[in-house]
């Protein structure tokens, strides 16, 4: 019960931390940009609801209101029957200056996650977080779709269900979108390209496609502990791993594999370090039943500041990409809803999991959410950014504005739309996560 509870707080502070500043970022966009254009601001609230706290700065009242899960920013003469004709409020200014205080919000959640992912690669990311990662198969789990499938290490995935593939990621993404449905794979295996069928299995819990196979990478040594088997040996933090006694090693499991079962045996580790090829002789100690040597297994690439910044727009437009398609499989039922909608408590789940690794895996899922929370804001449904940015934009075509019970039935749409589909996300959340909460399986 206890450990129940400490995990349900640092989930929430974690979530709470995470949305909170996404949030805050997203409507300081229309702030600023709606103070460029010389709009007044009555209100700047993070959280909705009963005000709990707050101070006041000229027009504007700056707010913390008592349900956290989202924020608003309250313009002078934003609705119709508010609206006097004063010069400063929102529907007297030009319709491209509206757009833009519209679309100023998911402007900066794109400028907030390029910024922390670039931060990350320039401290040094996981590698299958970058682009260049070739599909190639490193590693098959025993039992897996993968394996009953017949692939072999090696195989090059070159397609799809037709769609040719270039980097892992993409293999990888599109596998996810189809638990326990077959997908059809075409492999380049040595000189002969072949057709496979794969059914990924569902993974518990988030219910995503699942094949158990594994890109071919680099395995680098990050951390060497001092005393233990492998600094006594002679390891080096940097040392490439490249075979255990004579078997290839392309993947951190692999490795794994070799020396948890081994504890008390002498065995031949095969490392490059710069151009030397050595072969270390390492014997595991028995640490809870399992061979350990000391050492930190980690695939970490750092980028210099130019290179960061363009790997993480590149990364955020891809997200941008994948989340398009996800949304039209969802239309199409190529995926369920339940598998790919999220919730405040798995979100939050998500966010303590990251918290307790590291607080790099936390900024890294902050830079996920805000282009996520960024791209949702802009799909064209009223009452979200794009839903105004589409009004404006058709009545920029039209040169005349729409009637205001046309624009209260397009926002009455559009609300019933988001609640519906809040509830829905919200029951999947629950059962998705509740038996957990609850201590059930």
């Amino acid at each position: 019960m206890i450990d129940t509870l400490s995990n349900l707080a640092v989930n929430t502070g974690a979530f709470l931390f995470a949305l909170g500043v996404i949030v805050f970022v997203h409507e300081l966009g229309h702030h600023l940009v709606a103070k460029l254009f010389g709009v007044r601001v009555h209100v700047f609230s993070l959280g909705f609801g009963k005000r709990i706290w707050g101070f006041r700065r000229g027009d504007t009242d700056y707010r913390v209101s008592a349900l956290p899960l989202g924020g608003y920013v309250r313009l002078g003469g934003e609705l119709p029957e508010e609206a006097t004709g004063d010069p400063s409020e929102f529907l007297s200014k030009p319709r491209w200056q509206r757009i833009l205080v519209y679309a100023a919000g998911p402007a900066m959640n794109l400028v907030l996650s390029v910024t922390l992912i670039a931060l990350l690669f320039m401290q040094g990311i996981r590698v299958q977080g970058l682009q260049n990662v070739p599909p190639v198969v490193g590693y098959i789990e025993a039992g897996s779709a993968g394996e009953l499938a017949g692939l072999q290490l090696d195989d090059e995935i070159v397609a799809v269900n037709g769609e040719p593939v270039e980097e892992w990621k993409d293999v990888d993404f599109m596998l996810s979108l189809a638990p326990e449905r077959a997908v059809q794979l075409d492999i380049r295996r040595a000189d002969q390209t072949m057709k496979l069928e794969v059914t990924p299995k569902k993974a518990p819990k988030y219910e995503y496609g699942d094949a158990g196979i594994h890109p071919k990478l680099e395995l680098r040594l990050s951390v060497i502990y001092e005393d233990r088997p492998a600094h006594l040996a002679g390891f080096l933090s940097g040392d490439i791993v490249r075979k255990v006694d004579g078997k290839p090693i392309t993947t951190a499991q692999e490795f794994i594999d070799q020396i948890e079962p081994r504890a008390g045996q002498t065995i031949t580790v095969e490392v490059l370090r710069g151009e030397e090829l050595l072969a270390l002789e390492v014997t595991p100690v028995d640490i809870e039943g399992k061979g350990r040597i000391g050492v930190g297994l980690d695939i970490y690439r750092q980028l210099p500041f130019g290179e960061a910044v363009v790997e993480s727009v590149r990364w955020n437009f891809e997200i941008i990409e994948m989340s398009a398609t996800v949304l039209g499989k969802l239309f199409t039922r190529e995926v369920a809803a339940k598998s790919a909608l999220s919730g405040p408590v798995e979100i939050a789940a998500w966010a303590g999991e990251a918290v307790r690794q590291s607080f790099k895996q936390l900024i890294f899922l902050m830079g996920f959410l805000s282009i996520s929370i960024g791209f949702l804001n802009l799909l064209p449904i009223p009452v979200l950014d794009g839903g105004h940015i589409l009004i404006l934009l058709i009545e920029s075509v039209l040169r005349r504005d729409l009637s205001v019970v046309v624009k209260e039935r397009l926002i009455q749409v559009g609300f019933m739309i988001l609640m519906s589909l809040m509830v829905v996300v919200i029951f999947f959340d629950l059962s998705k996560n509740l038996p957990g909460l609850l201590g059930g399986s």
